[in-house]
Formats: structure tokens, C-alpha cells, sequence
């Protein structure tokens, strides 16, 4: 028995031996993507409203999360303004690593006069000022009109009646639709959902035409500034918004944006999940933009799709017909290394009870967000293992 008990004491240690040598499990560097998480979804005291103003940015912190993004504020950024906004994240460690510049209707929809190169020169010297203090990536969205009216809640009735958020071209609208805008429209489709008085409507020609406008004449300064701008594409990506059509509403305009200035400041925010809305496989479409390294941004989430462009549902990240390993896997691939937003959280009788949630109906607050982060840094160990 004792010579028999040694025996079996030998492999033992040989397997300890061999687990003591197994590597840890990868982290995030210089070299590899980073999750990030928008300054905000650490609860209220993000903003400095709470008498912590410091709460926010070490509830991110606490979840192991080193960059945020977030919008940058009234045009033209100094770099005044800039570090007024990076100084108070780099006091916990956090890195700003994308800040949201807005477009005005001038650039939008070239309007004539000088408004249009006078705006356009803003966003030139904000890409300067961004440049000066380390802000990588500038994002900015191109939409003739974002269909958010189409938004409505969903309930995950197989997941304890959580939030989806859901999208339907087909929705009637209704008194208390939250993203409506006028009494009148009450009843109508969202597809027949007539132009703004302030936008009007835009065709594919009008809107390519300004877009390069615009992308010819601030791309050479981003080159120079060091700076990559990262254009959103449609979300949602209804086939017709208020009587316009949308430059970034398929995966063709996404290849026609990169080519028409060339460069790595050229480049798009990848959404895998607009991606299958589109009826495409973001596993591909990741592989073209990102071998091309034209991917600036991206945005980590799932969805199902019942009529691409048309009607879907956002839901949890990890219930959706997305293959999220293998998105995360050729990002790894292709050596992207800039950042990773799980957004879009679901919602959860934990957040709901602790206060009202912004954003997107079905959307969620802190705890949800929790989870996406510790799924998608899975997906990321995993990916870079």
C-alpha cells in the first residue's frame, strides 16, 4: 500500500509542475486592444455631480477598465479645454482615448455661404489641439437623420424580463414614444415619418459630395496632428430616415468613405452589431477594415435580426447571433490596438431600482455594464491567448 500510494504521489507533482508553468492569462498594453468605457457609465457622479466628483471615474476604475471616451464638448477644443477633460481621468490612471466631435448642418448638409469653411476650420484646429495633448482618436457621425424614432423596449422574457432595446422600420408611433418629436406624428410609421424643418431631405449624391468636402479638407491636418478620425456608421440603419438616405448605411459606403481620402486617418468607428443589422458577417467586414487598418474605433455588441435594416433587437452580448470570440479574435489578429466599447447595456431590475436610466429604451445602467466589460475582457484574454 505505501509503495502503491507513492506511485500515485508522482504524477501528481508532475501535474502541479505543469500547471505552475502554465502563462497567465494576457493583459492590455501599448500592443493590444483596450476596453473602454464612455465617462459616464460609472453612475452620476461621473459627471461631478455628486459630492464625489471622483465616484464615477473610480467605479470604472474598480472594474479594471484604464480608457474612457466620451463627447469633447463645444468647437473649436483647445488644449486648454482638452486636458480640462483628460487631467481629471489621468489623476486616477484612466486614459481619454476618443472624444466625439459634432458636425454642424452647415458641414452636414454644405450649405452655401461661408458658414461651411468657417466650421469646417473649427474642426481643423480641434483635430490641432487633440493632436498637442495626446487624443488619439476623434469620432464624429455623418447622418442626414438618425432614425432613433424607431426605438422601442422588448422584454427578455427567457432571461428574467430584462431589457432589449428593439427596432422596427414599421413602428407606429405613439404619445409617449420616447424618441418622437412632434404631437402630429402620432400614428405614422416611422418609414413615413416626413423630413425636419431643420435637416430637410438628402440624397446619396448630396451627402457624398459634402462628406468629401469635408474629409479633403481636414484629413491632411489629422495626418499632420498625429490623429485618427474614426465616422460611425448608421445606427439604425433604416433604408430611408425622414426622407433621407445615408452615406454610412451599408457596408459598400463604409469602403467608399476609406477611399476617398486614403489614410489611416481616414477610418471608420466598427460596430459589429449595425454590421448584422445590415444582414452582413462582421467577422469579414472586420477583416476588411482592420487588415487595412482603417478600423479607428469599435464598438462591442449583439444582436438578432428578424429583416436586416429593418427590424432587429439588441440584446445581451452574449445571447445574440453575433460569434463575439471570433470578432474579438481578428481584431486581435490584425494587431488592432485601440479601443473596445462594450456598450449598449441591458436593462436589469438592479439599475432600474437604484435610479432612472438614460439612454436607449430596454437600456441599462452600472451593474449591466459590469457584466459587459468582464464578458468582452474574456473574449479579449481569450483572443490574445
Amino acid at each position: 500500500m505505501e509503495t502503491f500510494g507513492a506511485g500515485m504521489l508522482l504524477p501528481l507533482a508532475d501535474m502541479s509542475l505543469a500547471a505552475a508553468q502554465v502563462p497567465a492569462a494576457p493583459k492590455e498594453s501599448n500592443d493590444s486592444p483596450k476596453i473602454a468605457l464612455a465617462m459616464g457609465d460609472g453612475g452620476a457622479a461621473a459627471g461631478g455631480a455628486a459630492p464625489d466628483p471622483m465616484a464615477g471615474p473610480r467605479r470604472i476604475k474598480q472594474l479594471g477598465v484604464n480608457n474612457v471616451l466620451s463627447g469633447g464638448g463645444r468647437v473649436p477644443w483647445t488644449e486648454e479645454s482638452l486636458n480640462a477633460i483628460m487631467d481629471r481621468w489621468k489623476a486616477i490612471d484612466i486614459t481619454v482615448g476618443n472624444l466625439m466631435i459634432n458636425l454642424t448642418p452647415d458641414i452636414l448638409y454644405g450649405k452655401p455661404g461661408n458658414k461651411r469653411d468657417e466650421d469646417i476650420e473649427k474642426i481643423k484646429q480641434s483635430i490641432v489641439a487633440a493632436g498637442k495633448v495626446g487624443l488619439k482618436v476623434v469620432e464624429y457621425n455623418f447622418y442626414a437623420h438618425r432614425s432613433m424614432e424607431g426605438y422601442f423596449e422588448e422584454i427578455d422574457t427567457a432571461r428574467g424580463n430584462s431589457g432589449w432595446t428593439g427596432f422596427d422600420y414599421e413602428l407606429m408611433q405613439t404619445a409617449n414614444q420616447q424618441y418622437q418629436t412632434r404631437p402630429d406624428e402620432k400614428g405614422m410609421k416611422f418609414k413615413d415619418l416626413p423630413p425636419l424643418p431643420g435637416e430637410g431631405a438628402h440624397n446619396l449624391d448630396e451627402m457624398w459630395s459634402n462628406s468629401a468636402y469635408f474629409l479633403k479638407a481636414v484629413i491632411p491636418t489629422a495626418e499632420k496632428a498625429g490623429v485618427r478620425l474614426a465616422l460611425h456608421p448608421n445606427d439604425p440603419p433604416a433604408p430611408i430616415s425622414r426622407g433621407s438616405q445615408q452615406i454610412m448605411g451599408t457596408v459598400a459606403g463604409w469602403k467608399k468613405l476609406i477611399s476617398i481620402v486614403d489614410s489611416p486617418s481616414n477610418g471608420i468607428t466598427f460596430d459589429c452589431g449595425v454590421t448584422r443589422e445590415m444582414g452582413e458577417d462582421p467577422v469579414e467586414v472586420c477583416r476588411y477594415f482592420a487588415s487595412r487598418d482603417r478600423i479607428n474605433h469599435v464598438h462591442f455588441r449583439n444582436v438578432l435580426v428578424m429583416k436586416p435594416y429593418e427590424r432587429y433587437r439588441e440584446v445581451w452580448i452574449d445571447e445574440g447571433v453575433n460569434n463575439m470570440f471570433a470578432v474579438m479574435k481578428e481584431l486581435v489578429k490584425n494587431k488592432y490596438t485601440r479601443q473596445i466599447y462594450p456598450e449598449h447595456p441591458r436593462r436589469l431590475d438592479y439599475d432600474a431600482e437604484r435610479g432612472p436610466i438614460g439612454g436607449y429604451p430596454g437600456g441599462g445602467a452600472y451593474a449591466a455594464i459590469a457584466f459587459n466589460v468582464g464578458y468582452a475582457r474574456a473574449m479579449l484574454q481569450a483572443a490574445m491567448s
